[in-house]
């Protein structure tokens, strides 16, 4: 019981930070099967609670706490969304994390250095879609340094460059020029 009470305070001590902070990084994503060769992906990112900005792909995306942002430049397209919850879990691993939690097995193991955690949530229930999810947290300062989603033979790593909690006030709205198209599927 000690054991999973350290591993729910790494993780949560994670996502309060992630609450209460302003998180940013750049990224690159790797997307790896067995059959084929890896591709990355770079990006960077913005997040704060459950609002985020997002650039990866030549494409923008953003979520203020109601609207979905997503902007292409080689179209001039932005479109707006209300997304669903599912939606927001899947376009932020971070958040996808928190969600898991209690449908999960959690297993948490310190390096042998003791500067970072690995936090491990295997499924219950194999249903979910995926075999697992790993998450790699420093623990001087809860910062994460890579997740890893498995699902099936496909494995998609997200590795962290240089993260760092900032106070400054983000804006997580894009705004469209007067030639940009506007697709507005909000209800």
């Amino acid at each position: 019981m000690t054991t999973l009470l350290v591993i729910l305070s790494v993780l949560t001590s994670f996502l309060t930070n992630l609450e209460t902070k302003t998180l940013q990084s750049d990224f690159v994503v790797t997307v790896s099967e067995e059959v084929n060769a890896p591709m990355n992906f770079p990006g960077s990112l913005t997040m704060h609670g459950q609002l985020f900005r997002l650039e990866m792909f030549n494409i923008q995306a953003a979520y203020d706490g109601k609207t979905m942002y997503m902007y292409s430049p080689d179209t001039d397209e932005l479109t707006l969304t209300n997304p669903t919850e599912a939606e927001l879990t899947e376009a932020n691993p971070l958040l996808y994390a928190k969600a898991l939690i209690l449908a999960c097995n959690v297993v948490e193991k310190a390096s042998s250095d003791g500067k970072q955690t690995t936090v491990t949530l295997t499924p219950k229930d194999q249903s979910i879609g995926i075999n697992r999810f790993v998450l790699i947290v420093r623990n001087s300062d809860q910062m994460p340094l890579q997740a890893e989603i498995k699902e099936g033979k496909k494995i998609s790593t997200l590795k962290f460059k240089e993260p760092k909690f900032v106070n400054t006030k983000e804006e997580y709205v894009i705004k469209a020029d007067k030639e940009t198209f506007v697709n507005d599927m909000r209800l």
